[in-house]
């Protein structure tokens, strides 16, 4: 038997130097659920909830206690003693004082021991949790490569170590696939400590879709980034189809743009790859509005560009031939310019600029005519 009991008090040791747990928690929730056990194992502790107590100890190993006040009149059995009985339990007690009175039960190692188990289990489940949770809320907004476990509808669920990743269909890139065993990388959305009542493993909500995603990749890729001297000021993305990313190099001797594209195309070929050959179009930031918003429309050519700061409209004039192209797919390439640079975009053809002026220069015209016409009849002057 007392080896039994130097053996729980070991196995606490053990687990909390395992576990990278405190020892005093975990003695403590084995008191509590020692506790808990003698509640239900006898009936007449019903009444003595509230004071009831239990020590673990390498001497005694688990005992349980009553605990009762001295008082002079008994009115409250459960909860007092009288002096005269105190003093039989031992010589030193006073009116006031408490007086643990030991109550173990003969049959109370076996009901005790697996609840302290189970108790002991749930202790550390949630200790991991936390571990996990702390873990892993770091790397919010973090690039993590998961394995796909199941894909379903709604879900991919995906092993990133300790824990597993949700990525909700939403998340998927359009007209992607994943397969079971399948390695990806996914962008950290969010980390929710707990799940549902029977998932409590803290929750990892991971991304294919959002931009941080493609700058995290080429963070990864290029060291000028990096290290900071190559900055990512815009990203639009519309996921599974075109990227626009506007960069600019702190160095004036580095160009940003071919420090993302790497030798040969490598650096930018790997991002891409990874995003299943999503079109990437890096762009060269700039603080003027005009030139930032034609390089912005790349591929195209752009022959000028007209600011309204109060409209915050962008006017931009393209060859004819290129209208098309600087416009876009169903108006992709200009959505995204208007997404990356922050202005609204209004697209002309060099031919429909011209018919524009000239139709204003009509107009001016016009009005300079009825003016003239306005300031007098027409007929010579007479005395």
């Amino acid at each position: 038997m007392n080896e039994q009991k130097v053996d729980l008090i070991e196995a606490i040791s053990m687990l909390a130097r395992e576990k990278d747990m405190n020892e005093e928690v975990l003695v403590d929730t084995i008191e509590e659920a020692l506790k808990a056990a003698y509640r239900r194992s006898n009936r007449q502790a019903g009444a003595a909830v509230t004071n009831l107590a239990v020590h673990l100890t390498r001497k005694d190993g688990a005992r349980v206690y009553l605990r009762k006040v001295v008082a002079d009149v008994v009115e409250e059995p459960e909860l007092q003693i009288s002096l005269e009985d105190a003093l039989e339990i031992g010589p030193n007690f006073h009116v006031g004082d408490i007086v643990e009175i030991d109550v173990t039960p003969d049959n109370f190692g076996r009901v005790a021991a697996q609840t302290a188990k189970q108790m002991l289990v749930q202790k550390i489940r949630e200790s991991e949790r936390g571990k996990i949770y702390d873990e892993y809320i770091e790397k919010e907004n973090e690039i993590l490569t998961g394995i796909v476990q199941r894909v379903e509808p709604k879900a991919a669920y995906l092993e990133l170590g300790r824990t597993e990743g949700i990525m909700e269909s939403s998340e998927f890139i359009p007209g992607e696939s994943y397969r079971d065993g399948e390695h990806i990388k996914v962008y950290v959305l969010k980390v929710r400590r707990s799940g549902t009542e029977f998932q409590r493993a803290p929750q990892v909500y991971v991304s294919r879709i959002h931009p941080g995603l493609v700058k995290r990749l080429f963070e990864m890729e290029v060291p000028e980034i990096a290290t900071g001297v190559v900055q990512i000021r815009s990203i639009a993305r519309e996921a599974g189809s075109r990227t626009k990313i506007a960069v600019y190099s702190m160095d004036p001797m580095i160009d940003p743009v071919g420090a993302c594209v790497g030798p040969r195309g490598s650096r930018v070929e790997k991002v891409v790859n990874e995003l299943r050959n999503e079109k990437i179009d890096i762009i060269k930031w700039s603080p003027d509005p005009a030139e930032f918003v034609a390089n912005a429309l790349n591929p195209a050519h752009v022959v000028s560009v007209f600011i309204s700061e109060e409209e915050k409209i962008c006017r931009v004039v393209v060859p004819d031939m290129q209208l098309s192209l600087a416009i876009g797919k169903e108006g992709q390439n200009a959505r995204l310019a208007a997404k990356l640079t922050s202005w609204k975009i209004d697209i002309k053809s060099q031919s429909q600029f011209d018919e524009l002026m000239q139709q204003q220069v009509m107009r001016e015209q016009s009005l300079l005519d009825q003016e003239y016409n306005e300031e007098g009849d027409g007929l010579p002057y007479q005395e």
